[in-house]
């Protein structure tokens, strides 16, 4: 939903309040949140993670 154009907050909430409860129901996720996360090593104390 496109709202750039409404200046007003409150109108521009309501309409994304309405398009929200029109939209299908979204899906149950299939993969545990986070599990697409790059995964970082263990380092040794004092070793930065990631440069």
């Amino acid at each position: 939903m496109n709202t750039r154009q409404i200046k007003d907050r409150a109108e521009r909430k309501r309409l994304k309040r309405e398009a929200r409860r029109k939209a299908a129901p979204k899906p149950k996720q299939t993969a545990p949140r986070g599990s697409l996360k790059p995964k970082i090593r263990k380092k040794a104390t004092g070793v930065a993670a990631r440069k």
